[in-house]
């Protein structure tokens, strides 16, 4: 009798798949990893490849110290992830962000996949529950779960999905921006991995065409939607006009502050407001309006979106549009092993667990992959600590962001990035020899490193990753 174990089945081929089915190929598992496109298509991607971005190209800051996405990002690199090697690997200039080329980081990680030799890529919707005799599964289908799963998991758990939409931002043809209007700069000229400080391009707005532009965007016919669809957005990725509706100043206070930046043609005149593009492949033919995802109508996105000054002639390789997103109540059905209470043999991973951004539904898949894999070679695996930046996401999407009193099934639940808020405290003390009042923001930057600096060292013992 054969004693092989039985393979892993990932179902979705997003980032949070990928990295499941590469963690768990790494660790020795069989995998088979089934992406039902191209075969059954979605709204929001336009390819084939596996790992495809359909909103941002931006994985937010990559400053391990100082920011929480930029801790994530090194513990996963740490554990060896895939998702952020591809993103290492094909790299664009982007302040202290870490930014990549959405074409080449995701071939990248399709060919990962396809020349592994423990994993089998199948095209092909996995319509309804797996089959019975898929023992070991993780479920990592993202915000856009094919309908027949999304019912059965509802009817299996007996709770309803929550949804809202994501958002996405126009992209503008380069060739097409005035630089006699627009000049190039990162906010307070900060320089980060692959940039120069002049890494953003930046069109200024005088009050008068800050008032105009906010008119227009007030007075744009939206999409429409069906009562059963009308959901709140995640703060997070709120689309522009409804920023606008929650008061005046709150785009220049927001995506369009002008802080930081210094019109060289003009460098005594501060801009009322400032529209930021952002790189968005490595020839720097296209550009990303940051923050500027938008739920207004096609045939109005243009019109408006003239109104800028340096984009009156702009040409746009994509509109903005919205997507769906449907994640569980994951405090009430998930466990810490990631398991669905009602049906154990599926784990689930990415945004459909309730995290938000694209590292934390890569973290929850690489989590999800090492504890499949671990289960089938016969050596379960425990949840990283919550010192972690993927311990913490653990913790937030199993119920630590209720304190002090049991989950009570309440709607309460609602998605989140990772941020310091959610890891433990950490004791610090006054640098020693250091002269005068220690100063809130030096305490700041001091407890930020010490969560960092313990993290770092607790998920290497959790991973056994080298230093």
């Amino acid at each position: 009798m054969s004693t092989q174990p039985q393979p892993i089945h990932v179902i979705g081929g997003g980032l949070a798949g990928s990295e499941a089915a590469w963690q768990a190929a790494e660790a020795g598992a069989q995998v088979i990893l089934h992406e039902m496109r191209p075969v059954v298509k979605t709204d929001a991607h336009s390819t084939e490849g596996l790992a495809e971005l359909v909103c941002s190209n931006s994985f937010r800051s990559d400053d391990h110290r100082h920011n929480a996405v930029g801790l994530l990002h090194e513990e996963m690199r740490r554990c060896g992830s895939l998702v952020i090697r591809a993103a290492d690997r094909h790299a664009l200039p982007a302040g202290g962000a870490l930014a990549v080329d959405r074409d080449h980081f995701s071939l990248a990680v399709t060919d990962a996949i396809h020349n592994h030799r423990n994993i089998k890529v199948e095209r092909g919707e996995v319509a309804g529950l797996p089959p019975e005799d898929w023992q070991n599964v993780i479920v990592a289908t993202g915000p856009l779960t094919s309908p027949a799963l999304a019912a059965a998991i509802q009817q299996l758990t007996g709770e309803d999905s929550l949804a809202f939409f994501d958002a996405i931002a126009p992209i503008v043809h380069h060739e097409s921006i005035d630089m006699d209007i627009v000049w190039a700069q990162s906010r307070y000229d900060k320089v980060g991995p692959m940039g120069n400080g002049a890494d953003y391009l930046n069109c200024p707005m005088d009050e008068a065409q800050y008032t105009r532009f906010v008119d227009a965007l007030l007075s744009a016919p939206l999409h429409e939607f069906k009562d059963w669809e009308k959901v709140p957005y995640f703060d997070g990725c709120l689309p522009i006009e409804v920023m606008a509706e929650r008061g005046r100043d709150t785009l220049r206070w927001g995506p369009m502050k002008p802080v930081g930046l210094t019109n060289p043609r003009n460098p005594t005149v501060k801009a009322h407001a400032i529209v930021q593009l952002r790189q968005d492949n490595a020839l720097g033919t296209l550009w990303n309006m940051v923050g500027f995802q938008t739920k207004m109508r096609y045939g109005v996105q243009t019109e408006i979106f003239r109104m800028i000054p340096g984009l009156e002639n702009a040409q746009f390789a994509r509109l903005g549009g919205l997507h769906r997103n449907t994640f569980l109540n994951s405090p009430k059905v998930l466990g810490r092993d990631l398991k669905l209470k009602a049906m154990p043999r599926l784990r689930f991973a990415g945004q459909v667990t309730g995290v938000e951004g694209y590292v934390e539904s890569a973290a929850m898949g690489l989590i999800a992959g090492r504890m499949a894999a671990a289960e089938a070679l016969g050596a379960p695996l425990d949840a990283p600590p919550g010192t972690t930046a993927m311990g913490a996401l653990v913790n937030h999407i199993t119920g630590g962001h209720i304190e002090g009193e049991a989950y009570s099934g309440a709607r309460s639940f609602q998605p989140m990035n990772v941020n310091f808020g959610l890891f433990p405290p950490v004791s610090i003390r006054k640098p020693e020899g250091h002269v005068g009042r220690w100063k809130s923001t030096e305490k700041t930057i001091a407890k930020k490193e010490a969560l960092t600096d313990r993290a770092l060292i607790d998920i290497m013992g959790w991973a056994g990753a080298p230093s």
